[in-house]
């Protein structure tokens, strides 16, 4: 049985409405805002990043401060190629599992490689204690969750499964959930193309979070 969903309920939303991002507004022009999480990688990030560059689009990478360090070429094609870098934490920590000080100490230990004002908590568990002191830290940080989880983390579902969870959900305003790592490549690397066609397709944008 799953433990997650790859569609956001409604009511999870309204737990932090003022602290954290799971969708973006939709505007005039319809787009979507693709995200990855747990790079860069040697491999999946540059995969990502060609995919992304034949679509003429645009994303969000939510950077591991670690990975950042051992592969800074790739980090520095993130950058180059246009596509906004977030902090993802140095070292992938569970805020659940983290306590507080411990927990921003490794935000600010990530800062330090990755200038952004955009934070993604880890497992997207974080306690109510350490939103508040991270608001507190870092006034104009914003905390983007997701609308649409692709679920390529999971080994248990196929490369299409991943694929359906987001061409059942994705709609003009969605966050979507990737990962450019190596536990998420088989199925990353077969819904990514597919979810891209679809957003060209569909005549929406594909935009990074600014």
């Amino acid at each position: 049985m799953l433990k997650y969903r790859a569609k956001t309920p409604w009511w999870l939303k309204l737990i932090f409405p003022k602290k954290l991002v799971w969708e973006m507004p939709t505007g005039d022009e319809p787009a979507v805002y693709i995200t990855f999480d747990d790079g860069p990688h040697p491999v999946a990030t540059p995969f990502v990043l060609d995919l992304l560059d034949k679509y003429e689009a645009k994303a969000t990478f939510f950077c591991v401060g670690n990975n950042v360090t051992k592969y800074p070429e790739v980090y520095s094609q993130v950058i180059n190629k246009g596509h906004s870098p977030a902090n993802h934490t140095f070292n992938h920590m569970n805020g659940w599992k983290t306590d507080d000080n411990t927990y921003l100490e490794n935000i600010a230990k990530a800062d330090e490689h990755i200038k952004s004002k955009l934070f993604r908590p880890p497992y997207g568990k974080m306690k109510r204690s350490q939103a508040r002191k991270l608001k507190k830290k870092y006034a104009d940080l914003r905390v983007i969750m997701w609308d649409v989880l692709s679920a390529d983390f999971d080994k248990e579902i196929t490369p299409m499964q991943c694929l359906d969870n987001v061409l059942q959900h994705i709609r003009p305003g969605s966050i979507v959930l990737f990962h450019d790592s190596e536990k998420a490549w088989d199925r990353m690397s077969y819904a990514l193309p597919h979810v891209l066609e679809h957003c060209k397709q569909q005549g929406w944008k594909m935009k990074a979070i600014s």
